[in-house]
């Protein structure tokens, strides 16, 4: 299980453009990267959205934000267009970062349980270090969150 202090697990997968993007890329960076169940769902538009209307804010501080799902690049392409998405989104069918990252677990909904991506989002220093884990993220207020919790430690 993964808690902060540790080194977040790297992984290199491929964006929506067809471009390998791995996260030691960003050595020097804040990233935050999220996981999310599905494209086009409803809270997963909702929480992408949410990331994109407070994209700029992020770019501001010098922090990439990466999405990461079990799509497909041609999904994540037909998603970025029609909500204009401006940060990174990588296709992880494989789960080579989910499971690593420890999102993938059992979840029940109506009764019926079944494997899943937990929404969860990770904040990742400069140094590649893991500063903060939200579990069980709401899609709504994520983006928002994480933006506060950025700026009540300025650095």
């Amino acid at each position: 299980m993964l808690t902060k202090g540790m080194k977040a697990p790297d992984f290199t997968l491929e964006d929506k453009d067809g471009k390998t993007v791995s996260l030691s890329d960003f050595i020097g960076k804040k990233v935050v990267i999220y996981f999310y169940p599905k494209d086009n769902t409803p809270g997963c538009t909702r929480q992408a959205c949410a990331f994109a209307g407070a994209y700029n804010e992020f770019k501001k501080r010098n922090i990439e934000v990466i999405g990461i799902s079990r799509d497909s690049v041609a999904s994540h392409v037909k998603f970025a267009e029609k909500y204009e998405l401006p940060f990174i989104l990588l296709s992880d069918p494989e789960r080579k970062a989910i499971e690593p990252y420890g999102v993938w677990q059992e979840k029940k909904l109506y009764g019926k349980v079944s494997m899943g991506i937990v929404r969860t989002t990770f904040i990742v220093d400069e140094e590649g270090k893991i500063e903060m884990i939200m579990p069980k993220v709401k899609p709504d207020t994520n983006a928002a969150e994480i933006l506060a919790e950025l700026m009540s430690h300025k650095n």
